[in-house]
């Protein structure tokens, strides 16, 4: 993956903080819902409920897509990526913690409340490791997209 466009969705993901997430239902249909992420380089964290739809449709079948980008007034200014990925339940422990310290991390106030972090045992937390990524920026003209593979 070239460096430049490398340092272009790093800087998206490091913006954003929600992401809408495609998994797939055991009936074949996606289900969409938004989480909150946290990422360290391309790899990217959320977490569900343990006994969750989500989390069920996952341990059936790890692939994602999924959405990132700005709710904004002007189409060609539109930015965003999405993302064809797999999405991997974390076990390891101290993985837990790391991936529950940076997604807490990017919420530091909640209205004066201190949220109190759940154990890793609590949630179910999951790397996405993406496999394409398609990086859209209409400031370069409309739906321009640079697609990339990933060896993430």
């Amino acid at each position: 993956m070239d460096e430049a466009v490398k340092q272009k969705i790093v800087a998206l993901l490091d913006k954003h903080r929600t992401m809408r997430i495609a998994t797939i239902r055991p009936d074949g249909w996606p289900q969409t819902t938004t989480v909150g992420y946290a990422n360290a380089g391309l790899t990217l964290y959320f977490l569900c409920g343990k006994d969750s739809q989500k989390a069920a449709n996952l341990a059936r079948d790890d692939r994602v897509s999924l959405a990132i980008d700005d709710d904004i007034d002007q189409v060609m200014q539109i930015k965003g990526l999405s993302m064809a990925a797999h999405a991997h339940r974390v076990v390891d422990e101290a993985e837990g913690a790391k991936a529950l310290g940076l997604l807490f991390a990017r919420y530091p106030a909640q209205d004066g409340v201190t949220l109190p972090l759940p154990s890793p045992a609590d949630v179910a937390i999951f790397r996405v490791t993406p496999s394409v990524i398609s990086v859209l920026d209409y400031t370069l003209g409309f739906a321009h997209t640079d697609l990339v593979t990933c060896d993430v």
